[in-house]
Parts: C-alpha cells; sequence; structure tokens
C-alpha cells in the first residue's frame, strides 16, 4: 500500500532520545495524520487485512513506532544505520520544515495506528518452532480493527492491519491449547511452567495520553501453559504480583477470554 493510497505520508516531530524501561512509556512527538487517511485504511481493513511490511527494532525505534514496547534500546550506531536504510527505501524523508520528518509508504500508515491505540495485547510464548513468531502484539482501535506486530527469532516486526475478530482468532490458534485442566492440581506454578510442552504469557496494558506521551495504566496477566495435553491456566495473585495462582476459565474458551481481557 503506498503512501498516495493513503492519502499522503505521516509528517513526525523528532523523537526524544530516551527510552522507557518495561511497563513505561517513552515520550515522543505526535504524528500528524493526512485527513482521510484513517477511514480509508479502516475501509480497506474491512475487505481484508491490510499488510505493511517487515522492519527490523531499529528500523520502528527510529520513527517512534512500537517503541513503548522494545525492551531496549538499540544502539546509537544502529539507530544510525536503520534510518539511513529506511532513507534509501524513501520511507523516511525531511518533512516541510527542519522540525519535522515524513514516514511514508506503509511504514507511516503503522506509525499512525500505533499512536492512536489505546491499548496493547502483548503475548510471548515459550516451546515455538522455526517459522513461527514468538511474540505478538494486538494494538485494537476503536473501528474494531486491529493493527498486528508479529516477532520472529531474528528479531523482524511484520505488520499488518486486520479485522479484530479474525486477529484474535489468529491470536487463540498460536496460543498453548488443550483440555482445560483442574485448576486444583497445579501445586506448584513454576515447576509446571519449567517443563511445560509450551507456555504463554498475555499481558493486556491500557494507556492514557499526557500531552504527546503515553502512559502505561493498569495491566492484566493471563499465564498458559500445556502438559501432557492439558492446558493450565494461570492469573497474577492481586496481593504479590510475582505470584500465580491457578485459574479456571469458567466454560469459556480462549478467544472468548482474550475478548474479556479487551473489554
Amino acid at each position: 500500500m503506498s503512501d498516495t493510497a493513503a492519502n499522503g505520508p505521516v509528517e513526525s516531530a523528532p523523537r526524544q532520545d530516551r527510552m522507557s524501561g518495561p511497563g513505561q512509556a517513552a515520550g515522543r512527538g505526535q504524528a500528524a495524520v493526512p485527513e482521510g487517511l484513517v477511514s480509508a485504511v479502516v475501509h480497506l481493513v474491512n475487505t481484508g487485512p491490510v499488510l505493511l511490511g517487515a522492519y527490523t527494532a531499529a528500523e520502528l525505534a527510529a520513527v517512534d513506532a512500537i517503541v513503548d514496547f522494545l525492551e531496549t534500546r538499540p544502539s546509537d550506531d544502529v539507530l544510525a544505520e536503520a534510518v539511513r536504510s529506511l532513507a534509501a527505501r524513501q520511507l523516511l524523508v525531511a518533512g516541510a520544515s527542519g522540525q519535522q520528518v515524513q514516514v511514508r509508504g506503509d511504514l507511516g500508515i503503522a506509525v499512525a495506528f500505533q499512536q492512536r491505540a489505546q491499548m496493547v495485547l502483548d503475548a510471548r510464548s515459550a516451546g515455538t518452532v522455526p517459522g513461527e513468531p514468538w511474540r505478538i502484539l494486538l494494538l485494537p482501535q476503536p473501528e474494531r480493527i486491529c493493527l498486528m506486530v508479529r516477532i520472529d527469532a531474528l528479531g523482524v516486526h511484520e505488520l499488518g492491519l486486520y479485522k479484530l475478530d479474525e486477529a484474535l482468532r489468529f491470536l487463540a490458534d498460536w496460543l498453548p491449547r488443550g483440555e482445560e485442566a483442574d485448576s486444583g492440581t497445579a501445586a506448584d506454578s513454576d515447576a509446571l511452567l519449567a517443563s511445560s510442552e509450551r507456555s504463554a504469557l498475555i499481558t493486556v496494558t491500557r494507556y492514557t495520553t499526557e500531552g504527546s506521551a503515553e502512559i502505561a495504566g493498569d495491566s492484566t496477566d493471563l499465564i498458559l501453559a500445556r502438559q501432557n495435553g492439558r492446558l493450565h491456566v494461570f492469573s497474577r495473585e492481586p496481593a504479590d504480583r510475582a505470584a500465580l495462582v491457578p485459574r479456571a476459565l469458567d466454560g469459556k474458551d480462549i478467544r472468548e477470554t482474550l475478548i474479556r481481557m479487551l473489554g
């Protein structure tokens, strides 16, 4: 999808040269979104997924896309190389003034939709196989579509816009599955997670906006572990966030549970 089809590039203020720690948001300038871009893209997504390409963490950090969810800041040399790579592909160009840059094409669309999201679902899985992602981010939009980021073992971030229901089905199929185990059978959660065939941590975090910065607010965790074909489910102990307690799904499947977490 070209920047012409999206009614022009996204114009962004320069990034602040600092990164956030886990669970915090990095400050940054707010992107100026061309008129009509959001409605045009939402219309396209309702006809099918809109794939936005694959980028490295440094390339995303260079344009402040998905910065809030990076755990380490790329070095200055790596960031500089990422800027040169984006500029060579004409995805990053000088804006109308010296204080702004234009993020063009599909990457510009990703920046626009990431900045308008108010929550993120962050799912990480252990026990994945080559060729599948180990981490998936969903950033829901008010129009019941979402930006999905799939991250593989090489750190390649594959971005796309999907209908929310479609993205949740994909995520539920990717997460550990099995017949739900009796919630009273998992006495030692640490031992079970260590010996599980596949496990996952799903965190939903809501954000508030303060100026141009996004500030992380309340978060909810769900932990899944499959052992001997049985699916064990845990949540955080409210009084001790480091402790896990067994949880029952109350007859709901994983997709229904994810919808409830986002509600």
